[in-house]
This record gives structure tokens, C-alpha cells and sequence, in this order.
């Protein structure tokens, strides 16, 4: 007979983590310890996933030794990176609990929140995500970047996606029943709980800064992943004809403004041809542009064809059961 469910399901995906985990694992235990002082939660009405994204440090060996010592605890080893939002999905699709909690592993999303977003689900929510209200440690770049592209986005799209919001949320499982279905290559997983709707809610939060180490998303994967948020896939190597896009267009324009400066200010230029060179420039960057947003969607449905699994789980770690004698 199959266990019971537990209340709560927390998803955490790592990378690279080794020396945030024993700082991590403590506050965990302080959350377990809320919820059993203000849910009423039992020893097996929680349970805590982390997914292991192919790290390239001691994060494994240090979470497969903990996990396998303590009961509650468990370890979804992927065979290779897949990325952060594929690491959320393997653990989503492998919680069992009643409502699904998601946060980072790097300590900037405060695990004793979770108890929050639990006790304001209760009010009849079926997503409580976490709204930042200040972002700790974040360069100036990264916020004006995250600025603007959450609400690009939200211009863009047919549906409501809050804005300044990250991954950290929790879900019901009706919800998460429906984004288990969901089978897209390229997630923008945050997009998707949106987009399946529900009665949803936010709660503000202060992200801390980084426990330890920088932030592992680059600015091309700061890039990568607003284009897959924008059109819901990716693919780097038709990502080329864009780049030459908008390169094209940006050279061109430096161009033509040096050729109306040749044009108005000298005599070295050539009857007709600056018309025509602007003309060329700009049109020639705009095609170029369009071109490769063609090939991102074509990309995008190429890669959907092909069907395979999203992720490839090596094993599952955890407290091995007592054999019965």
C-alpha cells in the first residue's frame, strides 16, 4: 500500500553549492521546525527534494551523504546539467505532496518563507508566489535588466505574469497535476503556472544576498533565458542569425549617421549614394532580424518533434528502509 502524501513537497535544485549546503541544511531544519509549531506538521508531512543539476563540485557527494542519513530528505541526482529550469521540473514531477513548494538552493530565497506561502494558501490560493521586494547583492545591471524584461514580457503575453518574481512559490496539486502534463523543451517554468491560471496571489519577501560564491547565470544565460520566457523555446545555433540581426542594424545606424555627417558637413561624397547605403544597411539588418526570428520559433518546433525526455534522473537518494527480517 502506498505511503500518504505528505502536506508539503519543497523542490530545490543546486548547482554548484558545496559550501552553502551545511548552512542550507540547517535552516531547512528550522523551517521543519516552524511547521510543526504553527501547521501542526508530523515527521512525514514534509519531505524535501533536492535536485542535483550536475554539479561540478563536492555539492553530490556532500547531499548524498546527508540525504541518506536523514529521514524526510532526498536526492534526485540528474546524469548531467540540464539547467535550472529542467532541475525544477524533474523535482516537480517527483514531489508526492498535497502542495509543491519550489526555491533556489543558494540561500537569496529564505527557506523559513516557505511557512509563510503555506499559511497564506490556506485563505483558498492555489499558487502563492514570492514577490521580491528588494534584491540584496544584485548588481545594478541585473536589476535594470530584470526590470525591464519583466515587463516587456508582460506586454507581450495574452495572460498575466507577475512581474519581479521568481521561481520561488508554492502550488497546489491540481496545479502541479497540470504542469506535470505539460511537456515543453524549452520551460519558462514560472510562465507556464501563469498561463494554467487558478486563483493565485503573491506575498513579498526581502532576497538576501548569496550565501557564498557568485551567481551562476551569465549574461548569456540572462539572455538565453529571456528569449525562452519571450517565445518558449531555445536554440543557440539559430540564435546566430539574430545576433547578425540586430549587429547589422546597430553598425548600420552608427553608419548612416556617419554619412549624413559626410553628406551635410564634406564635399567627399558620392551623388545618390548615401540614400542608397542607408537603405541597404537598415533593410539588410531588419531581414536579418526577422530571419532569425523565424529560425528561433522553426528551431523551437524541430527540437518539440523530436520527443525526447526532458531530463534523465541517475537515481534517487535517500534513507534506505529497514529490511523486514
Amino acid at each position: 500500500m502506498p505511503a500518504k502524501p505528505p502536506l508539503l513537497s519543497l523542490v530545490i535544485p543546486v548547482y554548484n553549492e558545496e559550501k552553502t549546503i551545511p548552512e542550507l541544511v540547517k535552516r531547512l531544519r528550522g523551517l521543519l521546525t516552524i511547521l510543526k509549531e504553527k501547521h501542526h506538521f508530523g515527521k512525514e508531512d514534509a519531505e524535501i527534494l533536492f535536485v542535483n543539476d550536475g554539479s561540478r563540485d563536492g555539492t553530490f557527494d556532500v547531499l548524498k551523504k546527508f540525504c541518506e542519513s536523514e529521514p524526510g530528505f532526498f536526492l534526485l541526482n540528474l546524469s548531467r546539467n540540464y539547467g535550472h529550469q529542467l532541475a525544477i521540473t524533474a523535482g516537480i514531477d517527483t514531489a508526492r505532496g498535497e502542495t509543491v513548494a519550489v526555491m533556489d538552493g543558494d540561500l537569496q530565497d529564505p527557506p523559513e518563507f516557505v511557512a509563510d506561502l503555506y499559511a497564506k494558501m490556506s485563505e483558498g490560493y492555489d499558487v502563492v508566489y514570492a514577490r521580491r521586494k528588494k534584491r540584496e547583492g544584485e548588481s545594478f545591471f541585473k536589476l535594470i535588466t530584470a526590470h525591464v524584461f519583466y515587463r516587456i514580457l508582460k506586454k507581450l503575453t495574452r495572460f498575466e505574469i507577475p512581474i519581479d518574481t521568481g521561481d520561488f512559490r508554492i502550488m497546489s496539486r491540481r496545479v502541479t497535476d497540470v504542469l506535470v502534463s505539460m511537456k515543453e523543451q524549452h520551460r519558462y517554468i514560472r510562465g507556464l503556472i501563469a498561463w494554467i491560471g487558478f486563483k493565485q496571489t503573491g506575498l513579498e519577501y526581502d532576497r538576501d544576498e548569496r550565501f557564498d560564491g557568485e551567481t551562476k547565470f551569465s549574461v548569456n544565460k540572462m539572455l538565453r533565458f529571456a528569449l525562452d520566457g519571450i517565445t518558449s523555446f531555445s536554440s543557440a545555433p539559430l540564435k546566430l542569425s539574430s545576433y547578425l540581426g540586430f549587429a547589422s542594424a546597430f553598425f548600420g545606424a552608427l553608419y548612416t549617421i556617419y554619412i549624413l555627417y559626410l553628406k551635410l558637413f564634406t564635399d567627399n561624397t558620392i551623388q545618390g549614394w548615401t540614400s542608397v547605403m542607408i537603405v541597404v544597411l537598415v533593410l539588410g539588418g531588419i531581414q536579418l532580424i526577422a530571419l532569425g526570428m523565424i529560425g528561433e520559433y522553426l528551431s523551437r518546433v524541430h527540437d518539440q518533434s523530436k520527443n525526447r525526455p526532458l531530463y534523465v534522473i541517475e537515481k534517487i537518494y535517500s534513507v534506505k528502509p529497514k529490511s523486514k527480517r
